[in-house]
């Protein structure tokens, strides 16, 4: 445009003298002779060349201005009137062609990497130079969600990345990150050496290395507990078998007795071992939230169907009552049933004789004694004996027992309230036990309701 005008100008400044030479002629000041008939022609065409010539670039700058937005590149170049600025045209028009290539080039490069970034099967975020989020693929904010930031408060990797962005190598480190559950983690932060459009420094690689380590710390726990509470049973096998290779050879009452004694030592070790393998599969997948929508109601419901045989023989009654309308929540089936199992099967052994057992299901609203979102609360209430408020903080702990002779006897392994516990901290639930001694016990699990609930 500036250069059209420039042009218009000096056509216009040349055909001054031209005018002036025409208004002589005409008021008879001067005679119009050949010479200075030529001169004024000649002025006349360079005036009108100059305002072709400005008119056409101003066409070819417009046409520049608007193919510099996206949605006009595909436009043609207009037709030039003066011919010596065809060539000019034809090669704006290439060049903006050629751009329009490019950038179609660079936006799938783009798009290509935001896939590739968005499909990594590892936790990545990309940072700026500040060493702040720009964003986080969709295995980040599946295994973070709004804990992110937090993630990357932590000292362990804010050092990382100062590091990365000082020296621009490469830096890792280990670390425990507590959100939302406490998990096990391998970071790596990369500088990259050619930001990206959208300022982009670094990358933060976080690989989840809580299954390996719990493997190796199930494994060590397993032959620790195992060796532990195998013993008792094994000790009492190994005896009994003595005594009826020994003394009891001839005696088949005392034969019919041990053997008794030994079929229950025997299912003890049995669901020891069951337990154990459980509460170690629970662990493995502790950190990875369940997905599968739940009612609650018909989970509960099955349970106390089958407990009917065992209530019999213990006078006891179990009910349920659930809210209506109650919503369903994200849950592992499996899990969830294992919990109100084993919940249910600590109030009836450990309760009283023709006592009740009520399992409960309400809706609870945000806040107060529960966490600050809406969930649904299953309670097991039992009227018995009630528990020492001083052993209630580590009545989840493996193996702990208030009267460890009456957990025995009563068949229990010491581990129930243990697999309780690790399944609802999988199910970023809340686990809570009260009880008043004289007038039973009440085991509490909240659960977060599923979100199109």
């Amino acid at each position: 445009m500036r250069v059209g005008v420039l042009i218009g100008a000096a056509g216009a400044i040349a055909a001054v003298p031209g005018f002036a030479l025409l208004v002589l002629i005409l008021s008879g000041a001067a005679a119009p002779g050949p010479a200075m008939l030529a001169l004024l022609a000649t002025l006349a065409a360079a005036a009108g060349l100059g305002f072709l010539v400005a008119r056409d670039l101003e066409r070819l700058t417009g046409f520049l201005a608007e193919a510099a937005e996206p949605e006009e590149s595909g436009r043609r170049c207009p037709d030039p009137g003066l011919p010596p600025l065809e060539n000019l045209a034809r090669g704006i028009e290439r060049l903006v062609r050629t751009r329009a290539a490019r950038a179609t080039q660079v936006g799938q490069l783009l798009r290509a990497n935001e896939t590739i970034i968005e499909s990594l099967p590892d936790p990545l975020v990309v940072l700026d130079g500040d060493g702040k989020m720009k964003r986080a693929n969709a295995a980040a904010r599946l295994a973070y969600g709004t804990d992110m930031p937090a993630v990357l408060r932590h000292p362990g990797v804010r050092a990382a990345i100062d590091r990365a962005l000082t020296s621009g190598t490469q830096q890792s480190v280990e670390l425990t990150l507590p959100v939302p559950v406490t998990r096990e983690v391998h970071a790596t932060v990369i500088k990259m050496e050619v930001p990206l459009a959208n300022s982009a420094r670094a990358m933060v690689v976080l690989s989840d290395r809580t299954r390996e380590r719990a493997v190796e710390r199930t494994r060590a726990d397993f032959v620790a507990n195992a060796s532990h509470e195998l013993r008792t049973p094994l000790a009492s096998l190994i005896g009994f078998i003595d005594t009826l290779r020994g003394p009891a050879a001839d005696d088949p009452q005392a034969q019919q007795r041990f053997l008794g004694i030994m079929a229950e030592q025997a299912q003890r070790m049995n669901r020891l071992i069951d337990d154990l393998l459980s509460l170690s599969r629970i662990e493995l997948t502790e950190h990875q939230p369940p997905a599968e929508r739940v009612n609650l109601v018909t989970l509960a419901e099955r349970v106390v169907a089958g407990f009917e045989p065992t209530l019999a023989s213990r006078s006891v009654t179990l009910a349920l009552t659930a809210g209506s309308d109650l919503p369903a929540v994200i849950a592992d089936t499996d899990q969830m049933t294992q919990v109100v199992q084993n919940l249910v099967d600590n109030a009836v052994k450990y309760g009283r004789d023709g006592g009740k057992v009520e399992v409960r299901l309400a809706a609870v609203a945000p806040g107060g004694r529960w966490p600050a979102r809406q969930g649904v609360v299953l309670s097991v209430v039992d009227d018995g004996p009630g528990i020492p408020h001083q052993h209630i903080p580590r009545l989840t702990e493996r193996f702990y027992r208030v009267d460890t002779g009456r957990s025995r006897r009563a068949g229990g392994t010491g581990l129930g309230l243990a697999i309780v516990k690790h399944v609802v901290n999988r199910h970023r639930g809340q686990f809570l036990i009260e009880s008043e001694l004289g007038r039973g016990s009440s085991f509490s699990v909240w659960l977060p309701v599923a979100a199109d609930s």
